[in-house]
């Protein structure tokens, strides 16, 4: 008869469930974070990762228990723990370079890049429950309990590990930071256990020591691997670049996409297309030079807030932007300062929008979309409704929208905003309203007939002029396009066409 591999003791057992599957938990949550600078953050890309490490947790259990059934689980235990330091550490490496390869939202890069982020450790760490489970059956009667048990604590160990990297860990420090403290803590346990089990296993000290160092090894990699961020906020992988070309002009990069461009000795000067456009709409806003109350849905660079500060002064804003530490980089490399004049409340858009007064802006800009990343609860009628319900008689709201062919996340976004207000035009070059490519565009809606006349000549005098769609023209460009709501705002899919 099979002599059965002694138990371990039941606090010990308990410790290894609840941290393997919270490591797992950790990686999931952190490889959004590591490849939203290559592929963007959208549902398909959270949708890959969540897939990804159910596919890893559930091959893992398998390997494990089939492992655990044709070995002594002990001899089993500190190396896996120590293959998924490596595994971890290696991480980095793997979706930095690779990430570089991958780049763009394609459904296969997204899929590869998910694999490469958390499918190795995650698979590992995984086999750790069911090798668990069988040193603990030593009683057959008892097995319904043990798994029972065991299984919840594995649970308990993942709801805890969300809840403290989303609320704790990726507000304290990088991304980079996690992944490598990860790997050195599982390291370190593998090599705990494997001496704490080394009298029931003697021999087998130089195979933990060589993974180690191969853990070690992997951890250095991923310590010099390269970095898209100079900064990683809570929300951005975020860099500020200057321009040659112009010796104030600075860059804000966030997730790898051109978000922001600040001249820091000219806040006059508007260096991307739809920036301009906004400026041309603020700058017919009656009566001219006068000083208004704006609210701005999003900062990024503050560009726009900055350039009403110059050319409206007087006015006074505040800017919804929902990342803290965008804000602290704004300040520190882009010469933002707030004050009475200009004010900035750190949280979601929507929710500070439902807190402002009724009829209390002449302005409302919304540009809290940027390249694939898109709030979708920012893009529906109800929050539509909520800035018509701020916005003054007069008042103009004008929205950045980003789109790719076919366009329709525009036309649905338009017809959105239409829903919500009477008058409505749109702002966009010419070839992207003609489906030919992605680019920029501004949605203008307000209560009472928009300047549109008053706009058409600054708009003609731009380097590159756009094309302004009102009326019959505006209402053929949008269609059959379905209103997005709270219940129903595909807005992922609309933008993979």
């Amino acid at each position: 008869m099979e002599k059965q591999p002694r138990a371990l003791p039941s606090a010990l057992a308990t410790a290894l469930a609840f941290g393997a599957s919270g490591a797992v938990l950790v990686l999931e949550i952190v490889a959004l974070r590591l490849v939203g600078p290559y592929v963007g953050v959208t549902l398909q890309v959270s949708s890959s990762v969540i897939g990804v490490s159910l596919a890893a947790i559930a091959y893992g259990a398998w390997v494990g228990g089939r492992l655990a059934d044709r070995f002594d689980p002990r001899t089993l235990l500190a190396p896996a723990l120590i293959l998924g330091a490596i595994g971890t550490a290696l991480t980095l490496p793997l979706v930095r370079w690779g990430g570089e390869l991958l780049r763009g939202g394609a459904a296969p890069a997204v899929l590869m890049l998910a694999v490469l982020a958390v499918f190795p450790p995650a698979l590992v760490l995984s086999a750790i429950a069911p090798m668990v489970v069988k040193l603990q059956l030593g009683d057959l009667r008892r097995a319904g309990s043990v798994v029972g048990r065991l299984s919840s604590i594995g649970t308990l160990g993942a709801i805890t590990a969300t809840l403290v990297t989303g609320f704790v860990f990726v507000a304290a420090m990088p991304s980079s930071v996690i992944i490598l403290s990860l790997a050195v803590l599982l390291a370190v346990s593998g090599v705990a256990l494997g001496w704490w089990l080394r009298r029931d296993l003697p021999g087998n000290s130089r195979i933990r020591a060589s993974l180690a160092a191969v853990g070690l090894a992997g951890a250095g990699l991923g310590a010099v691997s390269p970095t898209p961020c100079d900064v990683e906020t809570a929300y951005h992988c975020a860099s500020v670049v200057q321009d040659p070309a112009r010796e104030g002009g600075r860059t804000l990069i966030l997730n790898s996409a051109r978000h922001s461009y600040v001249d820091l000795t000219d806040p006059t000067h508007l260096e991307f297309d739809y920036v301009q456009w906004i400026g041309a709409v603020t700058d017919v806003l009656e009566p001219p030079g006068a000083p208004i109350d704006a609210l701005h849905l999003g900062g990024g660079g503050f560009t726009v807030p900055n350039y009403l500060r110059a050319t409206r002064p007087g006015s006074e804003q505040l800017v919804l932007e929902l990342d803290g530490g965008l804000v602290g980089l704004d300040e520190r490399e882009l010469g933002l300062t707030t004050g009475s004049d200009l004010r900035v409340r750190v949280g979601d858009a929507r929710v500070g929008l439902a807190e402002r007064p009724d009829a209390a802006y002449d302005l409302v800009v919304g540009d809290a979309f940027g390249h694939l990343v898109v709030p979708w609860h920012l893009a529906t009628r109800e929050m539509a409704d909520d800035i018509a319900r701020v916005l003054r008689p007069g008042g103009v709201y004008a929205q950045n929208v980003i789109d790719y062919p076919p366009n329709r996340f525009i036309r649905a976004e338009v017809a959105t905003v239409a829903a919500a207000f009477p008058h409505v035009a749109l702002i966009a070059p010419p070839d992207a309203i003609a489906g030919r490519r992605g680019d920029n565009f501004v949605i203008l809606a307000s209560h009472d007939p928009l300047p549109i006349d008053a706009l058409r000549a600054p708009l003609a005098r731009l380097d590159t002029p756009p094309a302004l769609l009102t009326g019959a023209e505006l209402a053929g460009f949008v269609g059959g396009a379905r209103v997005l709501t709270d219940d129903y705002a595909p807005v992922d899919q609309l933008l993979a066409g």
